[in-house]
């Protein structure tokens, strides 16, 4: 059975079409549409329930130890208030989950987690802790929204203090008020858009979103789903667990180099990732032809499959369709003509730069 989020409730009255995802029940849209709200985070401002995903804490005099030989990224030099991204990998190389990791303290860490994967990860996180170091899924006593867009700045200033709004990507201040309410509030997001994620405790979710909105109100600020939040963070090319990777794809193929650190002390999976190339990589594509491209279409290239799409849309901001796959490494280059099979049909596509949007 599915779990709801401590803004189910709210979702519902709104009239959010509630369906299921990575065991919870969140809406993949609202009245207004995907297009809309994926327009809304682009030009303006969208509200997103980002409360399914799992939050593991680290804490203890090990924790940073344990970062650092559980995950590939170097948490040696991560700042008290700083995010930093990373991968969790198998011994062969394999990607468990991509996640990031907040310093709250001195030996005090947070790791978000993909929803789907929350039960996977911290029992593995919890089987390969040792020494002085507690590690515990949280996950429960944890809500977090997502507030994305240009007018986001403007609209948390309506909310709280100036001085406490994190100014730097990837940054947070731990333990602020928002609306008078409780919150870690970090410069981060899952859109390529200028935005913020704000925790707080469940109870007070359901007080924290409607302030939120009626700030963002004058600022075309409107909820978003699933929908807009897949199609925005194709547009950015950003990876998606179960789609970009998983655990028979690598970091380095799936192209999450720059969160691997094989010059650090050992980390599960560096003998792997270390003693051999990777034989494939991801690529952008857009289709030059007629239709909608999307997960698992092989791709061929001068009539040999190369390889497969791992996403594909069609892109609100870009008015285009786009897709993006994983292919034999030296197989294509931007500029190459390629072709997705689509239910028996070719549709034509060219390989070109990630990412395909870029903030201004």
């Amino acid at each position: 059975m599915e779990r709801k989020t401590p803004l189910y409730e709210s979702h519902a009255a709104a009239g959010g079409r509630i369906v299921p995802f990575a065991g919870y029940l969140l809406p993949v849209q609202y009245g207004a549409g995907v297009i809309a709200e994926h327009m809304a985070v682009r030009q303006k401002a969208g509200l997103f329930d980002v409360s399914h995903m799992g939050e593991v804490l680290f804490q203890g005099p090990d924790a940073l130890q344990n970062l650092n030989r559980i995950l590939t990224n170097d948490f040696t030099n991560l700042q008290v208030g700083k995010v930093r991204y990373t991968a969790m990998c198998r011994e062969d190389g394999g990607v468990i989950d991509d996640l990031v990791v907040y310093r709250l303290g001195e030996t005090r860490y947070l790791a978000v987690v993909n929803a789907a994967n929350r039960e996977k990860d911290a029992a593995h996180m919890r089987a390969q802790c040792t020494g002085d170091c507690e590690c515990a899924d949280i996950s429960d006593s944890v809500a977090q929204i997502a507030l994305q867009g240009p007018a986001s700045p403007a609209i948390l200033r309506k909310l709280m203090r100036p001085e406490d709004i994190p100014e730097k990507y990837y940054s947070a201040v731990p333990d602020v008020k928002a609306a008078g309410i409780r919150a870690l509030v970090s410069r981060t997001g899952y859109t390529g858009e200028l935005g913020y994620e704000l925790y707080c405790a469940p109870e007070d979710a359901p007080a924290l979103w409607p302030a939120l909105l009626e700030a963002g109100a004058e600022y075309g600020l409107i909820p978003c789903g699933l929908g807009a939040r897949d199609t925005l963070r194709l547009e950015a090319a950003m990876p998606l667990y179960g789609h970009e990777m998983d655990e028979t794809v690598s970091p380095l193929e799936t192209g999450l180099g720059f969160a691997v650190k094989l010059q650090k002390a050992d980390f599960i999976g560096r003998a792997a990732l270390a003693e051999k190339e990777p034989t494939r990589t991801r690529i952008g594509l857009a289709v030059t032809g007629r239709g909608i491209v999307r997960e698992q279409c092989p791709l061929f290239k001068d009539g040999v499959q190369i390889g497969t799409t791992t996403s594909g849309t069609h892109a609100p901001f870009l008015g285009k369709a786009i897709a993006m796959a994983l292919v034999e490494a030296g197989s294509c280059a931007v500029g190459d003509a390629v072709e997705a099979e689509v239910r028996g049909r070719r549709i034509a596509m060219e390989v070109v730069p990630l990412p395909f949007y870029t903030r201004p």
